[in-house]
């Protein structure tokens, strides 16, 4: 994922409400969201190349998210692949925090990451860059891209200022198809930020409004996926919406979740 927008205990029927944009090379294999495999209770999309996830939801209360953190122009190398986190979290039974607590060692293995992590009870968030840190997400809406937790980017403020509307207005008492447009409407805006409001990430200036917008729209590079999810007492709703180059429409998938109280 590269950018998150989520509502955290703020709304009377979604204690956890979450529109996200995945962005990626076009050319690397992935598989629709959908029920894991091998542990159907898991749904959501799953890399094939690396056989991890970058969005997950689990039956059994628990959600896991990952983006990579931008810093400077150079690929990064490293051991282990941040998605595994994500799949290890949702397939595993360990809360948050312990979770956290356990991956601290070998934070420094994984690609550089921000990880988002709700385990039925408490959300947390997690990072090794520039060193570890892991802590509680406070009640409120919160964005998490490719910088810092709630960095001020534009993207980021467009998302948080869509999802707190949508949640705010009528449309957020119920998860129809209909009822969820303004929220992918928000996540396909390809206006890229004005140059003053751009981040340094040390890339320079031409990829950074190339990446600026919400939606980034290439042939070889861009938004593979825009998703919804809607944790509510009884079910998880899960949309997913896929793309290709140039912002090619690859179909929907929706998915009703029911949550268990194993």
């Amino acid at each position: 994922m590269c950018l998150i927008a989520l509502a955290w205990r703020t709304h009377p029927r979604y204690e956890l409400a979450l529109i996200a944009n995945r962005d990626e090379f076009h050319d690397r294999p992935a598989a629709p969201a959908g029920a894991d495999p091998l542990h159907p209770e898991v749904h959501g999309g799953r890399d094939l190349e690396q056989g991890g996830s970058w969005l997950l939801v689990s039956a059994r209360g628990r959600l896991a998210a990952v983006t990579n953190v931008r810093a400077g122009p150079a690929g990064e190398t490293a051991p282990r692949s941040r998605g595994a986190l994500v799949r290890d979290f949702a397939t595993g039974a360990i809360g948050g925090a312990g979770f956290l607590d356990a991956l601290a060692p070998s934070a420094a293995e994984y690609g550089r990451f921000n990880l988002l992590l709700w385990d039925g009870a408490t959300l947390m968030f997690g990072s090794n860059h520039p060193g570890f840190v892991g802590h509680a997400v406070a009640p409120g809406v919160h964005a998490m891209s490719n910088g810092a937790f709630d960095a001020p980017w534009p993207k980021s403020g467009h998302a948080t200022r869509a999802l707190r509307a949508w949640l705010e207005s009528d449309l957020g008492a119920v998860a129809s198809p209909d009822a969820l447009a303004p929220l992918f409407a928000a996540l396909a805006d390809t206006t890229p930020a004005p140059d003053a409001a751009l981040p340094d990430t040390g890339v320079g200036l031409a990829l950074e409004r190339a990446l600026s917008p919400p939606f980034v729209r290439g042939p070889r590079y861009g938004t593979r996926c825009s998703t919804v999810v809607l944790v509510a007492a009884d079910a998880i709703t899960f949309v997913e919406r896929r793309f290709g180059p140039d912002a090619q429409s690859l179909g929907e998938s929706p998915a009703t979740v029911p949550r268990t109280r194993a």
